[in-house]
């Protein structure tokens, strides 16, 4: 009986080489380049997206921003709008105060406090003022008139006396007020007032000598100045 002997089938050299260049043929290499720039492709959109995406958030940011600085100015400009109107009304209105309101002269207020008196039935028994001047050397220059004075009376007429001169056309601000004596009777009140008067005192600041006969003068009804 005679051996049959099986042998393996081998691969050889030459035919491994036959398919690595069938497999790296120019096909195939055309596709696989494409498959590369295909992918290149799509990181490159990928990163425009997040690019695209974060500068939008960005002028979306800017634009907020700014249209809150521009509200913001609006806002701060509103009280600036009509201010040539505004002052010029204010100052008319200060003019006019000042025409209807504040005394012209010592005379005027010694005048006005003995009209006030003589209709509430006290007795004004001594008066001195004090002269300040106020924005020396301007248009709106005045002068401050501390009043320092003394009044007898029933104590009835006397707060009505008070408040009449509150109420007074003419401008005083009261920053004092001392009753002695019995409400039931004759009561003296000291009274410490203030008023302006338009411009400047001719002879300036009042002296001790001239606070004396300035008191003199308002005491008996007669001008102070």
């Amino acid at each position: 009986m005679s051996a049959v002997t099986a042998t393996k089938p081998t691969v050889s050299v030459s035919s491994v080489l036959v398919r690595a260049q069938g497999l790296l043929s120019a096909l195939n290499l055309h596709w696989t380049g494409v498959g590369l720039l295909a992918l290149v492709n799509l990181y490159l959109l990928a990163q425009m997206g997040f690019l695209w995406n974060a500068a939008s958030n960005h002028n979306a940011g800017a634009m907020a921003q700014q249209r809150i600085a521009l509200r913001t100015a609006e806002i701060a400009a509103q009280p600036l709008r009509g201010l040539d109107a505004k002052l010029a009304r204010a100052t008319e209105e200060a003019d006019k105060f000042s025409r209807q309101r504040l005394p012209a002269s010592d005379s005027e207020v010694a005048g006005e406090l003995g009209t006030l008196t003589k209709k509430q039935a006290v007795r004004l028994t001594r008066a001195q003022y004090f002269h300040d001047p106020v924005l020396a050397g301007s248009a709106g220059e005045l002068t401050e008139v501390r009043i320092d004075a003394t009044l007898s009376g029933d104590y009835r007429a006397l707060v009505q006396f008070i408040n009449s001169l509150e109420r007074d056309n003419l401008f005083f601000v009261i920053h004092t007020e001392t009753l002695t004596g019995q409400q039931s009777g004759t009561v003296n009140l000291r009274l410490g007032m203030t008023t302006y008067e338009r411009g400047a005192v001719a002879q300036g600041p009042t002296t001790p000598e001239s606070k004396t006969a300035g008191s003199a003068d308002a005491a008996s009804g007669g001008p102070a100045r």
